[in-house]
């Protein structure tokens, strides 16, 4: 057929391909974990006399647990130090010879929170936030001292005024000896992260008690508010990434029809190649290509290099016999974007290369551990 001329229209089929770039995105999977804190402050007993002699050291030590992104638990133990008094302007403690309003006593107290993160739950997930608010509710019990102070101030006064009519005004004490009371509680916290485990933080915390907790016979419950600044120190892993693959591309098809006056020459027989599987394996709960199997990424370059119009398709598995569907999605997808990385790696086009993830849903072996792998499919 050289040199013929061809008296007809001769069409020709371009393909035009439009696609966006095989790319995916990175989500961040809250992980379960324990965590240390210790505080350490101040706490308001409410009473009578002024303020500031209302006010007494105070620590705190707890172990806790996140079981969610939005909600965890506590064991806490507050401990050290509370105080009474009396107002000056109605009892003048000097008349018996006492030259100050108030009293100190100690006390621990191991207690049970519920807690919130309430930044998790309005905001949703982000390791990445430096600051984070939270709330707590709970409970406990107060194992308050006894308190020779408290004691002496009463016995004076009772003598004192026995049989005096304003004497009637006088408060009561209880019996000079510790007392076990339970309590209720409820606070707020703000903490700032320093690191993936470490933050620093503050925390307010109302409790309400018993009558007794301040030695004094009120006939209501009695209160204290702490106010604590420390340290908590996240235990193990925070959280996880989770690699998810963007949707397959659109290929949309232009033909176009051109007109020409052509010499055909003839065209030697083309013979297709025929196409190359690779099984790549992987150890288990790992996503690195092992040296052991790097040759076969190489075998995958050449083929590709040899044929220069031939694409892969790469899908990965997790063995069905470990983890779950959340750690085996995880896995299936990493394992598969090692492979794409390591192709990119070596010179091969990003827009020969298409990738899937198929988690331990499906299981290409009837082997366990041989279903964590990528299956490399070039052609």
């Amino acid at each position: 057929m050289k040199k013929a001329i061809l008296s007809c229209l001769m069409l020709m089929a371009g393909l035009s391909v439009s696609a966006q770039e095989q790319k995916g995105t990175t989500e961040y999977v809250f992980e379960p974990h324990w965590y240390v804190q210790i505080q350490g402050g101040a706490q308001y007993t409410t009473g009578e006399t002024d303020f500031g002699k209302l006010i007494s050291p105070n620590v705190q030590a707890a172990v806790g647990y996140n079981f969610s992104k939005a909600i965890g638990a506590r064991l806490a133990i507050n401990a050290w130090q509370g105080k009474g008094g009396f107002d000056k302007d109605k009892f003048d403690l000097t008349t018996i010879g006492i030259d100050k309003q108030d009293y100190k006593f100690t006390y621990f107290a191991p207690s049970i929170d519920l807690t919130f993160n309430l930044s998790n739950i309005i905001a949703g997930f982000n390791p990445n936030r430096k600051f984070e608010f939270g709330a707590f509710i709970g409970g406990g019990v107060n194992f308050r001292s006894k308190c020779d102070d408290a004691a002496n101030i009463d016995a004076k006064w009772k003598v004192k005024y026995a049989d005096v009519t304003s004497a009637s005004k006088w408060t009561p004490m209880y019996e000079n000896k510790s007392a076990v009371l339970p309590f209720a509680q409820a606070g707020l916290t703000a903490d700032y992260k320093v690191s993936d485990k470490v933050s620093i933080g503050a925390e307010f915390n109302a409790n309400i008690l018993g009558d007794k907790f301040n030695f004094k016979n009120a006939g209501n419950p009695d209160s204290y508010f702490n106010l604590l600044l420390g340290a908590k120190i996240a235990l193990g892993k925070t959280y996880s990434t989770k690699f998810i693959p963007a949707p397959e591309p659109e290929i949309k098809y232009v033909e176009k029809i051109v007109e020409k006056i052509v010499e055909v020459p003839a065209e030697p027989a083309v013979t297709a190649a025929e196409p190359l599987r690779r099984d790549i394996f992987f150890q288990i709960n790992k996503t690195v290509i092992r040296d052991s199997e790097a040759q076969k990424v190489q075998d995958i370059v050449a083929y590709m290099n040899q044929n220069p119009t031939s694409k892969v398709m790469i899908t990965g598995y997790a063995d069905a016999g470990t983890g779950n569907d959340r750690i085996n999605d995880r896995l299936a997808a990493g394992r598969a974007d090692a492979v794409v990385k390591a192709l990119k790696n070596a010179g091969i086009a990003e827009s020969r290369i298409s990738f899937d993830s198929k988690g331990a849903r499906v299981q290409p072996f009837e082997d366990n551990d041989s279903n964590r792998v990528s299956i490399c499919i070039a052609e």
